[in-house]
């Protein structure tokens, strides 16, 4: 079995709140120990699309977490959004990887920018000096020419821009599998390991089987 890693998740205010939080069910049970950070507009994302009181206290929403994923204490850290003395604040202890999902298009923006204004902002600027793994995980359409020019300045510096658009080759019935497709996606980039959708290839309905004239 892989060595567990230590994954920063980052929720910001854009809509796709269920990406962020089925990854982050599957990290934690999966024995990876998780930094969360949200923004504000996070949590009022949260409770529009999912109905979810996101708590603003760090230790609070420790313990709302863990209840529901049904985790132990120590996992999974929460930091506040100005926590600046905790690890992800600082190269000298940097998580594996982080991932912003969802990510808005102001705060890929400010990560572009190196603005820093804020943790989330901060730590992905952390991930970027120190060559670590950064996924950002936007959800917006149209993308204008700016935000196209920011992923591409972002990419080019060494972030992943893997936007939140589900693949259909799979036959998604539900959408739970419609998000399970985008999460998997991001796992296999952190290169944990999952069963969460087949894989090109091993499914009954392959490209072969489709081949239409």
């Amino acid at each position: 079995m892989n060595k567990p890693k230590t994954i920063t998740l980052a929720f910001t205010g854009a809509s796709g709140m269920s990406y962020g939080m089925r990854l982050l069910e599957i990290l934690l049970h999966s024995n990876q120990h998780v930094y969360l950070l949200y923004s504000k507009a996070a949590q009022i994302v949260a409770q529009q699309e999912l109905n979810l009181t996101l708590p603003s206290q760090p230790k609070n929403a420790e313990l709302f977490f863990n209840q529901f994923f049904g985790i132990s204490e120590g996992q999974l850290q929460v930091f506040g959004r100005e926590a600046w003395f905790s690890s992800v604040a600082s190269g000298t202890n940097p998580a594996d990887a982080m991932i912003v999902c969802p990510c808005t298009m102001g705060t890929l923006a400010a990560i572009a920018a190196g603005m820093s204004q804020d943790l989330i902002e901060r730590a992905a600027d952390v991930m970027l000096k120190e060559h670590r793994q950064l996924i950002l995980v936007p959800r917006e359409t149209p993308f204008s020419t700016i935000h196209l020019e920011n992923m591409l300045k972002l990419s080019k510096i060494g972030a992943i821009i893997l936007p939140a658009n589900p693949g259909f080759y799979h036959h998604p019935q539900t959408l739970q599998q419609m998000i399970d497709f985008i999460v998997a996606r991001i796992l296999d980039h952190l290169r944990i390991e999952h069963q969460l959708i087949p894989r090109w290839g091993d499914s009954p309905a392959s490209a072969d089987d489709n081949i239409r004239n």
